[in-house]
């Protein structure tokens, strides 16, 4: 079986369609990619890797250490979300595990190696950069929603519950 171009695993995916022209193309010059088995992890609770991750297919779960070896699943990321986003923007440890339900393939982009397109490629800099604040805000819009949702379950307000 012939394995598509990273390039194209980039244009298929969601994060891919904010991208514009031959982004894609420079991208994948600086890309990898790799596959997870089920239950593999991407990326570790407390670890920094400076790498963003865009899921290509697969499901990986978000899950967060509660003690004593237990862990809650925050959430599931599906086929053009983000792992890894924040560590790879500002190099902090990374909040939670990233970790795969079922075989997954994901797109990596190391800092490093995206840097080194300020000089010939700050366009597609740009662009990548605003995708993935893009996807943090709409996240972070998401997570507000569930907040404001769950507070007025518990506290029954505005006679919705």
């Amino acid at each position: 079986m012939v394995q598509p171009k990273i390039t194209d695993l980039i244009r298929q995916c969601a994060f891919g369609e904010e991208l514009e022209g031959q982004d894609s193309e420079v991208l994948g010059e600086v890309a990898s990619t790799r596959e997870l088995a089920e239950g593999e992890i991407l990326v570790r609770e407390g670890q920094i890797d400076d790498s963003v991750h865009i899921i290509v297919s697969g499901k990986l779960a978000v899950t967060k250490s509660t003690g004593g070896g237990d862990e809650a699943t925050l959430h599931v990321l599906h086929e053009g979300d983000l792992a890894g986003e924040l560590g790879f923007i500002d190099s902090t440890a990374h909040s939670a595990t990233v970790k795969a339900l079922t075989r997954a393939q994901v797109v990596s982009l190391e800092r490093s190696r995206f840097e080194s397109l300020l000089a010939s490629h700050p366009k597609v800099v740009y662009d990548v950069m605003r995708a993935i604040v893009r996807r943090v805000h709409a996240t972070l819009r998401r997570m507000n929603f569930q907040y404001v949702e769950m507070t007025n379950y518990i506290t029954k307000a505005h006679g919705r519950y």
